[in-house]
């Protein structure tokens, strides 16, 4: 591992697999069951330690407010459940998009979690920092532990899987979804039945958002039209971004290219182990 403080540090995207609602508890929060698998492409930061004490971003960021910012409010976190008197200047080189699906603001949040875990010596476990990470999000813990997993409860529950890692397409329709009207949408399924890893390996599983999200923007619709007179294509978490799985590369990338001048689309291999996990460990 090279010098942690001058080196980008990864924050992968990830694919929801599928994602179904089993039901909705008396406090209104609705119980999943999905299946996250990551991908070697997503946003990296970088951290410039200091003693000052203060958390700080180097550069706005579009859209979003430094004190909203989901990595700032991890530093944050971090260093107020463990009294750690040093600061940090964080940079996002941001390549995911907001609001896609993808988790780019959770997956900024572990990677902050798990870097200054390091970089200020601060020597949690990873018990510690998932359950910090859950406190900023559902997502951010399955981000935090860094392997693919079959996840239950409110996406928290995860257990480690092996799947196929193969290439995927990933489209970036124009639209920016708003998901808590999507969880609030009386035409949402909430009953389905929960499945086991086996069902979903013999094809069932489907993301229960897709219907209403293709509905309310034609865009993505239109991209997952698109996609699917090439390979199977899906929507990840409440959307936007739309992916399929192909074999091999070079088809990935001739079907990418297809996309061109309609839809931005990202190649990306599909990874059991988060990239943030197997840089730390080299």
């Amino acid at each position: 591992m090279n010098d942690p403080r001058s080196m980008p540090w990864p924050a992968p995207a990830k694919l929801n697999l599928f994602l179904h609602v089993t039901g909705r508890r008396a406090d209104g929060y609705h119980e999943l069951q999905t299946l996250f698998q990551f991908v070697d492409f997503g946003d990296e930061l970088y951290f410039r330690v200091d003693d000052s004490g203060l958390v700080r971003r180097r550069e706005a960021l579009t859209g979003v407010a430094e004190d909203t910012d989901l990595a700032v409010r991890a530093a944050r976190l971090l260093q107020a459940e463990t009294g750690c008197g040093q600061g940090v200047e964080i940079h996002i080189d941001k390549r995911l998009p907001m609001g896609g699906g993808l988790g780019g603001g959770s997956s900024d949040a572990a990677t902050t979690l798990v870097a200054l875990n390091r970089l200020w010596g601060l020597g949690l476990p990873e018990d510690r920092l998932a359950g910090l990470g859950l406190r900023l999000g559902a997502d951010v813990p399955v981000f935090v532990r860094g392997r693919a997993a079959w996840a239950e409860g409110l996406g928290e529950q995860l257990v480690p899987v092996e799947l196929p890692e193969p290439w995927f397409v990933i489209l970036q329709p124009d639209a920016h979804v708003a998901t808590a009207d999507l969880f609030a949408d009386p035409r949402l399924t909430r009953d389905l039945q929960p499945i086991k890893i086996r069902d979903y390996l013999a094809g069932v599983g489907r993301n229960v958002f897709e219907p209403l999200v293709r509905a309310a923007y034609p865009d993505v619709d239109a991209a997952l039209r698109w996609l699917n007179a090439r390979a199977a294509g899906r929507m990840t978490g409440t959307g936007a971004c739309v992916f399929a799985a192909f074999g091999d590369e070079g088809r990935a990338r001739q079907v990418a290219s297809e996309a061109a001048g309609r839809w931005p689309a990202i190649v990306a291999r599909g990874r059991n182990r988060s990239p943030l996990h197997v840089m730390i460990e080299a």
